[in-house]
């Protein structure tokens, strides 16, 4: 890396915050979900989300002494990487499997492509495909009290569309307030709404993330499944799709990773706009009940076109006249 200081025109403006203050917010911000998911699933879910932090943290270690690069450890970016796979693992994943995709996380989405900054796609839900692809039965297996069950989301999919929402739940043991407080069968971290819109909430006051994404994926998601999830105008049914699978997790953690989505506003809305629909789509019209973590992934794919798209021109740009 060149040693040259880059010197610009002033004013220069200064910052505390840094790489490892922004990572450190994102820590604290998940930790009520993380608290939520092992009140809810008890020890297995410690153990899980501590051996996918464990694990991140090591194989970033390992492999940035082998390649002798800077050890990056403790900008805490290994962490969140092992927080946010352990909490979209299911609470019944053996711990082995956890591990596997932590090391794949790091190596293969992260490092092998240069490390934090360079990654195409969010590490956490890469590694998180990576296992639902090589492990379907043990990642779509759900449990809640030692006891195997379909997920509220898997439950409204398969409903018969004629039963208010409200019914469908009560006779399979659940509620809309138990979607939100995060007493479900699911995966960790996604099943409290409520402790991850209070992370959500300290991430909006520390200002780690803006409006645009979460705001607009939520939004247009809602529009497209009351058109088309087939109960009409039922408010029910919306809570439910919202408080419901990995959306909420998703729209405020993982789409708004700096890394993987763009940095122009229009382009935030853009980006938006995309999931919702692409989240609409899966979940509506595809195999499964859930569809956030390819929507998030296909739409990183898609951030260097929207940001060429939407890059503002320079002020007192003046387009040349073509020549006749």
């Amino acid at each position: 890396m060149s040693k040259r200081l880059n010197v610009s025109a002033s004013p220069h403006v200064r910052s505390k915050t840094s790489t490892k203050t922004i990572m450190r917010d994102v820590v604290i911000a998940l930790l009520p979900a993380c608290i939520a998911g092992i009140y809810v699933f008890k020890l297995q879910a410690a153990l899980i989300l501590l051996t996918c932090v464990a694990t991140c943290l090591l194989s970033e270690y390992i492999y940035e002494k082998l390649m002798k690069k800077q050890i990056t450890t403790a900008d805490y970016s290994a962490v969140i990487t092992g927080l946010l796979l352990g909490m979209n693992l299911p609470p019944s994943i053996p711990i082995w499997i956890a591990m596997l995709g932590s090391v794949f996380a790091i190596i293969v989405v992260k490092q092998l492509f240069g490390g934090l900054g360079q990654n195409f796609m969010n590490p956490a839900l890469g590694a998180r495909c990576f296992l639902m692809i090589s492990f379907t039965g043990r990642m779509t297996t759900f449990t809640l009290d030692g006891v195997s069950s379909a997920t509220p989301l898997a439950i409204i999919k398969n409903a018969d569309r004629s039963v208010p929402v409200l019914d469908t739940l009560t006779n399979n043991g659940t509620s809309l307030f138990k979607m939100f407080v995060g007493y479900t069968g699911g995966t960790i971290g996604e099943t409290s709404a409520a402790c991850i819109l209070l992370g959500a909430l300290y991430l909006f006051v520390r200002r780690i993330i803006s409006w645009e994404i979460p705001c607009c994926y939520i939004a247009v998601f809602s529009v497209f499944v009351l058109a088309f999830g087939g109960y009409g105008f039922d408010i029910n049914y919306l809570a439910a799709e919202l408080c419901g699978g990995g959306l909420m997790l998703g729209a405020f953690f993982m789409a708004t990773d700096y890394v993987t989505s763009p940095i122009t506003k229009k382009g935030k809305i853009i980006f938006g706009i995309c999931l919702g629909l692409l989240t609409g789509v899966f979940r509506i019209f595809g195999g499964s009940a859930e569809g956030v973590s390819y929507a998030i992934i296909f739409c990183n794919l898609l951030v260097p076109l929207i940001e060429k798209v939407t890059i503002p021109k320079p002020f007192g740009y003046v387009k040349e006249a073509k020549k006749s």
